[in-house]
């Protein structure tokens, strides 16, 4: 395995093959950076939805390399040298979107009320994100290598699944596709309903 110039790196990364798109990890996301709107605009991760059988989630990956951090112009970036967790200088950035623009990854963005670049920040080490995930899909990784296999394995599983899902709506057998649709259904409401616990006990607090 690659050395890494980060002593502890490591991201996000999702599995899109178990990926559902259901937006759960945007709202654990708001919630836990104390959003004051649970608006998937303003979260450290997004989701991408690119057909039902094909959606995956972008954070950023600590590059050893950041492209963003060598383009912003105003040197409002800078990186830990134990986790390469991107740190933003508030009072310097202006909004620019130079980094957002500077990213292979998707992982910066521009928060939509302050103009200033976010990215995620591990929660402290604990990302509400993978925690809350009803599918299981996002998990901490330390190598560009590991991310790019789990993306390349679910492409690799696209087009049989693709084919099975055809087959099974040509043929009229909606039993197990709703059996599925109530599990994840299930899976996201008990998500959905510990978030809101955690955000009623924020308020009460």
């Amino acid at each position: 395995m690659p050395s890494s110039k980060f002593e502890n790196r490591k991201f996000v990364s999702v599995d899109p093959s178990k990926c559902t798109g259901c937006g759960i990890c945007e709202y654990a996301c708001t919630l836990e950076k104390g959003e004051a709107v649970w608006n998937p605009i303003r979260s450290r991760i997004r989701v991408v939805r690119m057909t039902p059988l094909f959606n995956f989630a972008l954070a950023c990956r600590f590059c050893e390399d950041a492209k963003c951090v060598k383009a912003c112009p105003e040197k409002a970036l800078a990186q830990s040298e134990k986790t390469g967790i991107l740190m933003v200088k508030e009072k310097q950035c202006k909004g620019c979107d130079w980094c957002v623009q500077a990213c292979e990854h998707g992982g910066i963005t521009i928060h939509s009320d302050t103009g200033k670049a976010i990215a995620c920040d591990l929660c402290e080490g604990e990302p509400k994100c993978v925690e809350f995930c009803p599918e299981e899909a996002l998990e901490l990784i330390s190598t560009d290598e590991d991310a790019e296999k789990r993306f390349n394995n679910a492409l690799e599983k696209l087009t049989a699944e693709t084919e099975r899902l055809t087959t099974t709506v040509k043929n009229k057998d909606w039993k197990p596709l709703l059996a599925d649709a109530e599990k994840r259904s299930m899976k996201v409401t008990e998500k959905l309903e510990a978030l809101n616990k955690k955000a009623t006990a924020k308020k009460q607090k």
